[in-house]
């Protein structure tokens, strides 16, 4: 599989992780998403704000670099972030409707990427301000590995509550050979 096919496979994992996690989450009470569990971001709306925080940055930042995509519009209209631990939404609703969008933007703009787009660096500043200089194809294995990585820490929080989430592996999606 190429670099890009690779990529819109990670896109496809991002979204049907997200809907099972939303929806393993709406089992809980309001009360108990916004419980401290201990986890980085204290709770499972946290965590869940988190998810949404750290791919709008990346996302507004990769609007910058690829003007052209007009996939990434819709990002473009959003309010930057204040912090990582910046909060959408408490209502889970609410916070699931802005993640289905973020999906979509995703998806069509990871569909719309070239190959050769990759290899393009890509310029931004963290959220300390430092300068960052890091490959685009690079950069997004990161993103898709970060909100793999806080999935993850969801899916224990709402284990730890008694909520199954139920397969999780990326395999599921990974086509059979041959």
């Amino acid at each position: 599989m190429s670099e890009r096919s690779n990529l819109i496979l990670l896109a496809a994992y991002n979204r049907w992780m997200n809907e099972k996690l939303y929806a393993a989450a709406a089992q809980l009470s309001a009360h108990a998403l916004c419980e401290e569990r201990g986890a980085f971001f204290g709770s499972v709306m946290g965590t869940l704000n988190h998810i949404v925080a750290g791919d709008t940055i990346w996302l507004q930042r990769f609007a910058v670099q690829c003007p052209a995509h007009g996939a990434l519009d819709p990002v473009r209209a959003l309010a930057a972030p204040s912090a990582l631990a910046a909060v959408f939404s408490t209502d889970l609703a609410a916070l699931q409707a802005h993640r289905v969008m973020l999906d979509a933007v995703i998806g069509r703009w990871i569909d719309g990427v070239a190959e050769a787009e990759l290899e393009a660096t890509l310029h931004y500043r963290n959220s300390k301000g430092i300068a960052g200089a890091k490959r685009l194809g690079s950069v997004l294995l990161h993103f898709f590995n970060h909100q793999t990585h806080h999935r993850g820490q969801v899916t224990t929080l709402l284990s730890q509550a008694g909520v199954d989430v139920g397969v999780t592996d990326l395999l599921m999606l990974v086509p059979n050979a041959g």
